[in-house]
């Protein structure tokens, strides 16, 4: 598809918009000069509202740009994001244009600052994961005048283009196969959900079709911080005391569920015949466990190419044809935890 690049916002728009002159506006923006409280606050708004971001490389540079691509991710701490950067850096250096990695904790404020730091130095290109940002990110995002690429997610509106898979197809997925496998008491452990938006939708997805299927999820638990394993056996230590009866634990991620997995295995738990499991996102770490984890690929070394050869199609030619949503599908392993149907 032949997209038409957006013109990057000036001085000039946001001057229109706030109705102060451009000189102000820079002396603003530069936070220097002797200008009122009121008209301070007037252009910062403007400024915000617009997805305005300073030039820090004004005058440095004939081309206004450098050979930088932004790359935008929730954690390093986390084990899926490290594969996806290593597709944007099998990509990109045959080209001239070199990542660059901000990190925001899954924080929307944290990613506005990220964002505006990013947009700041006019890099060539920015790869964002997820879809959902607060207004003054994708304002940022939307006047950025430069490919956007959103990754690991494809369940909205992108800014520009898109690349990920369907977490809440993802989610209905698994739900199918633990219903085809008999399991009728389900238990489900996470993140706190509405930071983690993805595992959010894995988890709409699957109370969905599990409905369908006449069957509720009948426990939950959910953590943030500290060492996965560890959660895994704490929440699913609790889980059982208070549930006893569960058939089947459904981990939002393969670490808390290897750790929901070795402390089932310690206290002698048939697995999966007394219980069953199932997490998401095929690390390869974790293949040394004493019975391979069924889980779901989210494909996220193909995600971090896909992103990094658009980004560098519309650098080489801003009127490069290209897909605007690429949705790839994931694909179950029903390792040793998952009755076969």
């Amino acid at each position: 598809m032949t997209r038409q690049a957006p013109r990057p916002l000036t001085l000039r728009d946001v001057s229109e918009a706030s109705g102060v002159s451009e000189m102000t506006v820079s002396r603003v923006l530069r936070n220097r000069g002797d200008v009122s409280k009121a008209t301070r606050e007037k252009v910062l708004l403007a400024a915000k509202q617009l997805g305005y971001v300073p030039n820090k490389i004004a005058g440095a540079l004939a081309s206004q740009r450098v050979n930088l691509v932004g790359v935008v991710i929730p954690s390093l701490s986390n084990m899926v994001f490290p594969e996806v950067l290593s597709g944007i850096n099998q990509v990109l250096e045959d080209t001239g244009l070199q990542p660059v990695v901000g990190v925001t904790d899954y924080l929307p404020e944290k990613e506005e600052k990220v964002i505006y730091e990013m947009l700041s130095w006019r890099p060539s290109g920015l790869i964002v994961a997820g879809i959902e940002h607060s207004d003054a990110s994708r304002a940022m995002l939307v006047a950025a005048g430069i490919p956007i690429v959103e990754i690991m997610d494809i369940d909205g509106t992108p800014v520009d283009c898109a690349v990920g898979i369907s977490h809440r197809r993802a989610g209905r997925m698994m739900a199918q196969e633990i219903l085809k496998a008999g399991y009728r008491r389900i238990g489900f452990m996470g993140t706190k959900m509405p930071l983690d938006h993805r595992a959010r939708k894995r988890f709409e997805g699957l109370t969905e079709a599990l409905a369908k299927g006449g069957i509720e999820i009948a426990d939950q638990e959910f953590y943030s911080g500290g060492s996965a394993l560890a959660k895994g056996r704490e929440m699913t230590d609790a889980m059982l005391q208070r549930s006893p009866d569960l058939d089947f634990l459904y981990y939002s991620n393969d670490m808390i569920g290897a750790g929901g997995l070795l402390y089932l295995l310690d206290r002698g738990v048939k697995v999966p015949e007394q219980i069953g499991l199932a997490a998401f996102n095929g690390v390869e770490l974790l293949q040394g466990l004493p019975q391979k984890l069924a889980t779901m690929d989210s494909c996220r070394l193909e995600v971090g190419r896909t992103a990094a050869e658009i980004v560098a199609a519309r650098v080489a030619d801003p009127a490069a044809m290209v897909q605007r949503v690429v949705e790839l599908t994931p694909k179950i392993s029903f390792g040793e935890t998952l009755r076969r149907s």
